[in-house]
């Protein structure tokens, strides 16, 4: 299963969800369990292999401006 069509489904079942009055039926849950562990496996291969962008820590310097008297 391509990680775009992992995406896709989980989308249908939001939208199915808030349909439902925010609950997912039994066979509706597991499938979402199953589609969020794909994912989140699928993340940590990317991770492990350097494929995806980390961002800097922001640094912040404050600048004192000193006044002549």
């Amino acid at each position: 299963m391509y990680f775009h069509d992992i995406l896709r489904q989980m989308e249908d079942l939001r939208k199915q969800w808030k349909v439902q009055d925010f609950r997912y039926t039994k066979e509706q849950k597991e499938k979402y369990e199953m589609l969020l562990a794909l994912r989140r496996a699928r993340i940590t291969q990317l991770k492990e292999e350097g494929r995806v962008a980390a961002s800097k820590a922001k640094t912040t310097k404050k600048v004192v401006v000193e006044e002549e008297d």
